[in-house]
């Protein structure tokens, strides 16, 4: 459910064509790639459960998003054509999504180097969970 004081979109469109998703805020409008928002999904494959590192994926470059669909009135949930559709897109996670991506895709590009990964797919690219590698 939305916290209080949550901000709430006023639009939210898809760009096929540019491959994001633009969504505006009172006073903010964010575009988050595709590939950003697969990488950075609010699901618990992604983010794990409970405080635990998130999961890093490569390969994500052209992914698309194939269906939206509104949840309640705080979120959405994303269909991408690799399968995945397990996370909701809260209010407050696609604000701080906006606010943050910069940081955040640095960070992402820095973790993918280090872990021998890229953002192309490739038969070398897959995922990688370092409390799970041997």
């Amino acid at each position: 459910m939305p916290q209080t004081g949550s901000p709430i979109p006023t639009a939210i469109k898809l760009h096929q064509k540019s491959q994001q998703l633009e969504v505006a805020f009172p006073g903010n409008t964010y575009f988050l790639p595709y590939e950003y928002l697969r990488v950075f999904s609010p699901s618990a494959e992604v983010r794990g459960h409970g405080n635990q590192e998130m999961t890093l994926i490569g390969g994500k470059k052209n992914i698309q998003i194939t269906n939206i669909e509104a949840v309640g009135r705080y979120a959405i949930k994303l269909t991408f054509d690799d399968g995945h559709d397990s996370g909701l897109y809260t209010w407050q996670t696609l604000y701080e999504l906006g606010r943050d991506q910069q940081t955040n895709w640095q960070q992402y590009l820095k973790r993918l180097e280090a872990a021998g990964l890229t953002r192309s797919k490739d038969k070398s690219v897959k995922t990688f969970n370092p409390k799970h590698s041997d």
